[in-house]
């Protein structure tokens, strides 16, 4: 694994020992970042199943400001911190030990919001919707944002949730990315979404 792109372009990256944490492939997340960047002027990132820091990681080298990283996994904190001390990205990262739920409550209280979303759980954990909808009521995501969600291809997530629409889903094997921002009315204006589009 490598940063693809940007400052931190061609840096290698190290897995996770064991086969408990899947990596997204270098492949794939170069898919992602043509689709939402490529490159970015500041904002906040949030990996929240962070694995190695793969995404988070590109993310700062394509320019958002600062990315928190979040695993419950001591082996991933442990890569995490190497991977962004090997991408030059330390001082701009902020690395904590947690569950998606604990952490999201955290990091409600220090009024954060991100404009970079990047989720990819385990893929028997498919609630990443219900999640989204917690972290919006939350707070923490901008109106600009953009959610990526990487799961399992044979699992599919609706085209709404709330006021986040599905803009695009490509599939790499066993492996999906969906894509989600905000939808706005035809002046312009976000709305909430009322479940799958009919």
């Amino acid at each position: 694994m490598r940063v693809i792109a940007g400052e931190a372009r061609g840096r290698a990256l190290k897995a996770v020992p064991g086969m408990n944490t899947r990596p997204t492939t270098d492949k794939v997340k170069e898919a992602i970042f043509s689709m939402i960047g490529p490159y970015f002027d500041g904002g906040w990132a949030l990996d929240l199943f962070a694995g190695t820091g793969g995404l988070g990681i590109e993310a700062l080298s394509r320019g958002m400001e600062k990315a928190v990283f979040v695993d419950m996994d001591r082996s991933s904190i442990s890569v995490i911190r190497a991977n962004v001390t090997t991408a030059g990205m330390a001082a701009r990262s902020e690395i904590y030990t947690n569950d998606a739920g604990r952490a999201v409550k955290a990091l409600e209280k220090r009024g954060l919001c991100f404009s970079a979303i990047f989720l990819d759980p385990p893929y028997r954990l498919t609630h990443m919707d219900e999640l989204i909808l917690d972290m919006d009521d939350r707070g923490l995501l901008d109106d600009g944002a953009v959610i990526v969600v990487e799961h399992d291809s044979a699992h599919s997530y609706p085209d709404f949730i709330g006021r986040w629409e599905q803009w695009k889903r490509s599939v790499y094997g066993e492996t999906a990315v969906t894509l989600y921002r905000c939808r706005e009315d035809e002046d312009g204006i976000t709305e909430a979404g009322d479940g799958n589009k009919e």
